[in-house]
């Protein structure tokens, strides 16, 4: 009886590997091309990058040719972090699929009469963790006052961030603050044109190696974010729906591979970032762990960029216009998300 059930076992197993190998080998015959653009080169970009490098895309049938838009590339390399040139290649209307900021895209839409429609169908980047990075002589968070601090443009995250933070400390961000466009970056500090600047990850990595100062903890204030996340172009997801599937489990997928194996998010971090310092590598990594397991998106993040941005325009539509939860929940609600942990 024990015999008859080992064999039993291992035809089972066998017939598991044949199937799966079956599987693969079509998926790998049938692989969907696709075109993903990254927006800031951050933390909340690192599952993306080691999904390219790991082969989770093509495990799921993908084909993705992924880049960093030059803007993204300059901003970084003005804190000192190059991105190689072999990832950096111009975006536009023709990439489907753009990892970043909702509040970007919630303003552009309701501003700029040729924003791309998108939807945020999922989010990385669910409360601010970021830090405001200072020069080492201001020592207090009231020595912001009157200060120059800067952020990246007119409705991105860091404008989103650099508002709320303002009504939190109870000054008015327009008369007791000089909010500067275009410097999010250690070169901006360095040269005298801010004061403080709203920093990602990977600017704080770079900026505490420059001698510079974590003066703010924005995560202590619980801040909803829209923030980095999936934004993907309406009129081509209606015909692309599987290759919008396959893209969100590739994300699930590569957000576990990142929290449980270190080694694969530094090599991917070295290869996309020229990050290869290991205390570099850790301090960055240290956040990995505030990456949501189930990356919806932020409903409550998308309701504060409207609160912020309260203008005509933006009260013209409810949150739900601005997301689609479906392809994150039919992952949720069978599990398989769960199963990427047990």
């Amino acid at each position: 009886m024990q015999i008859r059930m080992m064999r039993l076992g291992r035809l089972v197993f066998a017939m598991a590997l044949v199937l799966g190998g079956a599987s693969l080998a079509g998926a790998q015959e049938q692989l969907i091309k696709l075109r993903v653009g990254l927006g800031d080169v951050s933390l909340n970009k690192l599952p993306f990058v080691t999904a390219y490098e790991e082969g989770i895309y093509k495990k799921n049938g993908l084909e993705v040719e992924q880049f960093v838009t030059p803007s993204a590339a300059d901003v970084a390399r003005r804190s000192g972090v190059n991105v190689p040139q072999e990832f950096i290649r111009a975006g536009g209307r023709e990439t489907p699929i753009v990892i970043g900021g909702g509040s970007p895209l919630m303003v552009g839409w309701t501003t700029n009469a040729q924003a791309d429609d998108r939807v945020i169908v999922a989010c990385t980047d669910p409360v601010v963790r970021w830090h405001i990075i200072t020069r080492p002589d201001i020592t207090s968070v009231e020595q912001l006052k009157g200060k120059r601090l800067g952020y990246s443009g007119y409705g991105a995250v860091t404008h989103f961030v650099a508002i709320v933070f303002s009504r939190i400390m109870g000054w008015n961000p327009e008369r007791d603050l000089s909010l500067m466009s275009g410097a999010n970056t250690m070169e901006a500090l360095k040269n005298g044109r801010v004061d403080a600047f709203i920093a990602s990850e990977l600017h704080e990595t770079m900026a505490l190696a420059a001698g510079f100062k974590l003066l703010v903890d924005l995560g202590k204030y619980n801040i909803p974010n829209a923030g980095s996340g999936v934004n993907i172009s309406r009129a081509w997801l209606k015909n692309n729906q599987e290759a919008a599937r396959r893209f969100i489990k590739s994300t699930v997928e590569a957000v576990a591979l990142v929290k449980r194996d270190k080694k694969a998010a530094f090599s991917a971090m070295a290869r996309w970032y020229n990050v290869t310092d290991p205390e570099k590598q850790e301090y960055f990594y240290r956040e990995v762990s505030n990456l949501p397991r189930k990356p919806y998106p932020s409903v409550d993040g998308i309701k504060k960029v409207m609160e912020i941005y309260n203008y005509h325009e933006m009260r013209k539509y409810k949150p739900e216009d601005f997301y689609d939860d479906s392809f994150v929940r039919q992952l949720d609600q069978s599990r398989y998300i769960d199963s990427l942990y047990n």
